[in-house]
């Protein structure tokens, strides 16, 4: 089925030679592009192949790796727990999952994994849903005294034949110290997937069996998953890697993950909630408009529109705001699960401010901007792919074209 398209006098022409142009130029193999007003699809557009071997058109259903973009579902399975009950957002973390207790934090200015004292307080479950618990990822700084702990441990999920499930990680992650004292600081983490296991021990069910049951049912989400199966992989994307990945806008790439052969191609034992569903452009959508109308969509209601409003709460401390060593994202804070702008980019409108928004390593973007009734989604398959200026000239042309 494909996406309805509200007619208006919106010229989106912009848009499609600018995406264009990135395919024409291989900087990217491929892209979607789609723009909404209120809940309305105003406009949609997909660029390029499948893949790059074959020549198949890229289409509404094509199935794509959306990493990081996970963590949006994650944060709301869990805040659907909150709205039962479950669990209340300043619970110290080792109350469910009691391995997180009594840990240890990294001295400023430590040179090795020994140098540590004790935790000032506990984690809270609000901080694991703001990456600001004192979790890192492994590669966020890969010379720094944690991430080479990390690595050193194999706390690596991706690496060829894991095991890794969330129970383990988690187990894995509490035996070494945090890289700051928690609700002081923003690092993004391995966080989400510690509140995918959250959700398994409230939930009693695998995390993958929640999802389904809460989020991706209901919403008619048919291609959503960890794998992606037989019968479907003709609709899988190729993932490349670009020949000079310093270089964003550099044309040029290689195959990087084979749509038959690769990781993603068979069942596996991490459910990660940071970064471990495959989608589609159609089953995004149906997820975005949810959100957008305050959490119901067709008649099924997945999270009250009070908890999305808290969502979309800082959660950070006073001064402290999202921050990477290779991407610049200022004036941005997180909520509980949303980046939260708190200024807009250079060539955006005054009523980019309160957009919330994230997205996935190899260039899944979610963005939404309620001063401006305006959405966005932009996908491709580029190796790394998040922050990439394709999706900051789709933002930035989206406001021009239909924002308030």
């Amino acid at each position: 089925m494909s996406i309805e398209v509200k007619k208006t006098d919106l010229d989106f022409s912009e848009i499609h030679e600018r995406m264009q142009w990135y395919v024409d130029q291989e900087i990217i193999p491929c892209c979607n592009t789609l723009v909404l007003q209120g809940t309305d699809v105003v406009d949609v557009k997909t660029y390029g192949p499948l893949d790059h071997e074959t020549n198949r058109p890229l289409a509404e259903d094509s199935i794509f790796r959306m990493h990081s973009s996970t963590k949006i579902a994650t944060s709301i399975a869990a805040m659907t727990l909150f709205e039962e009950g479950k669990f209340k957002l300043d619970d110290p973390l080792e109350k469910y999952l009691p391995e997180f207790a009594n840990m240890n934090v990294l001295k400023a200015g430590a040179t090795s994994i020994d140098e540590v004292e004790p935790c000032l307080g506990s984690m809270k479950i609000n901080q694991i849903l703001s990456h600001s618990a004192g979790l890192s990822y492994g590669f966020v700084e890969p010379d720094s005294v944690i991430d080479q702990a990390y690595n050193a441990k194999g706390i690596n999920p991706m690496a060829p034949g894991s095991q890794m499930k969330l129970e383990s990680l988690c187990k894995d992650l509490s035996e070494l110290p945090l890289a700051y004292q928690p609700g002081t600081f923003w690092r993004y983490s391995f966080a989400t997937d510690v509140t995918a296991r959250l959700v398994e021990v409230l939930s009693g069910q695998r995390f993958d069996d929640f999802l389904k049951e809460r989020i991706f049912q209901p919403l008619n989400m048919v291609d959503t998953d960890f794998y992606v199966p037989v019968e479907k992989q003709d609709r899988f994307t190729t993932m490349y890697m670009p020949t000079n990945p310093l270089d964003p806008m550099a044309s040029g790439y290689v195959k990087a993950d084979d749509p038959y052969e690769g990781a993603n191609s068979k069942p596996t034992t991490f459910l990660s909630g940071g970064g471990g569903l495959m989608s589609t452009l159609s089953d995004y959508l149906s997820f975005v408009q949810m959100i957008l109308n305050g959490g119901e969509w067709k008649g099924q209601r997945i999270i009250k529109s009070e908890t999305l409003d808290l969502m979309r709460t800082n959660q950070l401390p006073a001064g402290v705001g999202v921050n990477f060593p290779f991407w610049e994202i200022p004036g941005t804070t997180f909520g509980l699960g949303f980046a939260l702008k708190q200024q807009p980019a250079e060539g955006e409108p005054d009523s980019a401010t309160g957009e919330y928004h994230w997205g996935g390593m190899a260039g899944t973007h979610l963005w939404m901007s309620p001063n401006s009734n305006l959405a966005g989604i932009c996908m491709t398959q580029r190796m790394p792919g998040f922050w990439h200026p394709f999706s900051h000239d789709f933002k930035r042309l989206s406001y021009k074209i239909a924002g308030n």
